[in-house]
This record gives structure tokens, C-alpha cells and sequence, in this order.
């Protein structure tokens, strides 16, 4: 299952499309007026079916990951020098990247890809296209890279 990630140009908030391979749209994202970024997933049928919201007050940045109301994992920006490193604490998964952060992996326990991100540049706004391998891993890939571009964003303001 191909996603593409588009930052909507025009908005006072952090919202985003996301497209299939269909172009038509799969889920909208919207942020929220909050300390930090609070991002509010919803489906083609406007229904809310995930949120991620950034844990405020923490020595590095650390971002939640909701399934309704249920909490079901978090990422936390990890101390490094150079590359990016992040702490996973969902499905057993971790992140591989490249130095520049515009392409990475999402790797399982047994090392196996979820799912391939990748930034597409030049284009107006933030742009990924992401290739889940497994689409019931769409929703929680897609919080992870919604997690990882608002710590980008947060750290390049």
C-alpha cells in the first residue's frame, strides 16, 4: 500500500492529505490549537481515528500515538550527535534513516521493513510518499512520520 503525505499550503495549523495510489484521499489530518503539536487523524468518512500529541516539558521531544482514546505507543527524539536517532516504543519497531532524515525505514522486531519513507523535494510543501508493506501497519506508520515531521518542524523554527 503507496501513501502519499501532502502538508496543505495554505493553514494556521499543521494539516495534511494522505493519498493512495489512487489519488483519492485516505485520511486528513488536522492540527489543534495546544502546547505543542497535537495532530488529529480522521478518515475518508471524517471520523477521528488517531491522534498524536507532543509530551510537553521533556528534555528532548517525545510525541504519543492514540487510537481513539487509546493510547497505544510513543516516540521520543534520542541524544546523538550528527543523525537523528529516535526511541520507538510501538509495536516493537524501530527507524533506520539516512543522515539527512528524508529517507528512512520502519523495521519490526524480527527485522523485517513495515514500511519505506521517503521525502519528495521540490515540491511547496512537507511531501512523503511512504510504502506500507502490511496496510493494517498504514495508521501507526503514518502517526510515526506525522511524530518525526513535527520534530523536524519544531527543531528547524
Amino acid at each position: 500500500m503507496k501513501l502519499l503525505f501532502k502538508q496543505r499550503f495554505f493553514s494556521w495549523f499543521d494539516s495534511y492529505d494522505i493519498y493512495n495510489e489512487s489519488s483519492e484521499t485516505v485520511y486528513t489530518v488536522k492540527g489543534q490549537l495546544s502546547w505543542g503539536h497535537c495532530l488529529k487523524i480522521y478518515d475518508a468518512m471524517e471520523h477521528e481515528v488517531g491522534t498524536v500529541k507532543e509530551r510537553i516539558f521533556t528534555f528532548l521531544p517525545k510525541f504519543e500515538m492514540y487510537l481513539g482514546e487509546q493510547y497505544v505507543g510513543c516516540i521520543s527524539k534520542e541524544f546523538s550527535f550528527f543523525k537523528p536517532k529516535y526511541d520507538i516504543d510501538c509495536n516493537g519497531w524501530h527507524i533506520e534513516g539516512d543522515f539527512w532524515e528524508w529517507d528512512y525505514r520502519i523495521i519490526d522486531a524480527d527485522d523485517y521493513q513495515v514500511a519505506t519513507v521517503s521525502k519528495e523535494l521540490f515540491n511547496w510543501t512537507d511531501t512523503y510518499a511512504i510504502e506500507v508493506y502490511n496496510p493494517q501497519d498504514a495508521l501507526y506508520a503514518l502517526m510515526l512520520v506525522l511524530a518525526i515531521d513535527a520534530e523536524k518542524c519544531s527543531r528547524n523554527d
